[in-house]
């Protein structure tokens, strides 16, 4: 039956039992003389009787007992009735949610990583796993706070801000400051932070001991490369003019052996430095004027050069890594742009007041897919292309260290057949002021 049908009917059942009592009520009163008390009498009666239901339904409720699940016989009945079934509706689905909060918890419980329910307002810790106790020394009742757990301020600033896109890596555990940790904040909800901590000991351990592996092998690697560079400038082609080609491609892969290990060795240097032991004024007009040497040499009329310096400003940092990585990016364009294109450097000051130095080419451009991966170690786009031009496909990574240790970015745009942009993004605390401002070419 329908909803309406069941309400009709449960409304003529209460109608028809009431006019029954009445009719009932009035004939008495006509047969014993006294019609209008026994009506006012079955009237009452009624009136009470309501009462009555209604006392004990909301008696019942607020008890929390179980409703009777009857057949509907009028409209008490059926609010009985309905009122069972919304119970028993509610209790199935608090059940459910029972079952999936304890689901949740013993998935919790059971992940190899900390896991704390934290206020976003106050930094209060509402929950936590058992790892997140055993690892960072917290009370299972009152877990405190994040600033009590980690005290450092390096945590609650991360913390503050809000910072969920990116991790807090290497952080010492409250309890064992061998033990490394990593802080990752997740949205749970509007009012709470899910903090996700990870014992990384092993694996920082493991990169230092390839970081060390890397620096020692590329030392080592020097002397018999100087060596076998010596002897093959001391044999000359004139004298063996069979073997020229053979000793002209030697030379070639010796000069190359021999930047890849001096790039690996700064890379290992830089990877090594968590901050700038001292920062310096960096004269840009000098060092742009470098880059324009060096583009030209390299170049060797190849290519059409331009060097922009819009800024007019100095930054503070280290003239000698700050060089390496814009150089670097000016050899990347001249390798990979073809005869004929242009290359052109600018520094100019970007909206925030910080600066920006950015090298564009007319290059072959990068497909997007490649761009999240063109800072790795060794990564190429094209391995023969790279293998032509001589790169040793370390000159990214080695910028991408130099700006992280300077608090900068590198921004990379690209279009296949279009060109490339890679952009040295400085922050408004890395600009010296001083020089009047006024643009023209290095």
């Amino acid at each position: 039956m329908t909803v309406g049908s069941l309400l009709r009917r449960a409304w003529r059942q209460s109608v028809a039992r009431l006019l029954l009592i009445l009719c009932g009520a009035a004939a008495l009163g006509l047969l014993l003389g006294a019609f209008w008390p026994l009506l006012a009498l079955a009237a009452f009666a009624i009136l009470a009787w309501h009462y009555w239901r209604l006392h004990r339904l909301l008696s019942q409720l607020y008890q929390r007992r179980r409703l009777r699940d009857i057949d509907g016989r009028g409209l008490w009945d059926d609010l009985e009735m309905l009122l069972h079934r919304r119970q028993n509706e509610g209790r199935a689905r608090v059940k459910r949610l029972l079952g999936l909060v304890r689901g949740y918890r013993r998935a919790a419980a059971l992940m190899p990583d900390a896991v704390l329910l934290v206020d976003r307002e106050s930094g209060r810790i509402d929950w936590c796993n058992r790892q997140a106790r055993a690892l960072l020394g917290l009370d299972a009742h009152a877990p405190g706070a994040v600033g009590t757990a980690f005290p450092g301020n390096a945590v609650q600033g991360w913390f503050a801000a809000g910072q969920s896109d990116e991790p807090l890596i290497d952080q010492p555990s409250p309890i064992d400051p061998n033990v490394r940790l990593s802080l990752r904040l997740l949205p749970y909800s509007p009012e709470q932070w899910l903090l996700v901590v990870r014992d990384v000991t092993k694996l920082l351990r493991l990169e230092q001991l390839r970081r060390d592996f890397v620096a020692n092998v590329s030392h080592e690697l020097r002397t018999p490369l100087t060596v076998v560079h010596g002897y093959l400038d001391i044999l000359d082609t004139e004298d063996y003019p069979e073997l020229e080609p053979m000793l002209t491609e030697m030379r070639k892969q010796s000069a190359r052996m021999s930047q890849l290990v001096e790039d690996l060795l700064t890379l290992s240097r830089l990877e090594a430095q968590e901050a700038l032991a001292q920062r310096e004024v960096v004269a840009m007009a000098p060092l742009l004027a470098t880059l324009r040497r060096e583009a030209e040499a390299l170049s060797a009329g190849r290519h059409r050069i331009r060097v922009l310096d819009e800024a007019r400003v100095d930054l503070l940092g280290s003239t000698r890594e700050l060089h390496s990585a814009f150089s670097n990016l000016v050899s990347n364009a001249v390798r990979y742009t073809p005869v004929d294109g242009s290359i052109e450097v600018r520094f100019e000051r970007s909206p925030d007041g910080g600066a920006v130095l950015s090298v564009q080419d007319s290059g072959y451009g990068i497909p997007a897919q490649h761009l999240p991966r063109l800072t790795e170690r060794f990564y190429r786009v094209s391995t023969s292309r790279a293998r032509e031009t001589g790169g040793t496909g370390l000159g990214l990574s080695i910028v991408k260290h130099v700006l992280n240790l300077h608090q900068a970015r590198l921004e990379i745009t690209s279009e296949v057949g279009k060109g490339s942009r890679f952009a040295c993004v400085f922050g408004p605390e890395a600009v010296a002021e001083g020089l009047p401002e006024a643009g023209g070419e290095a």
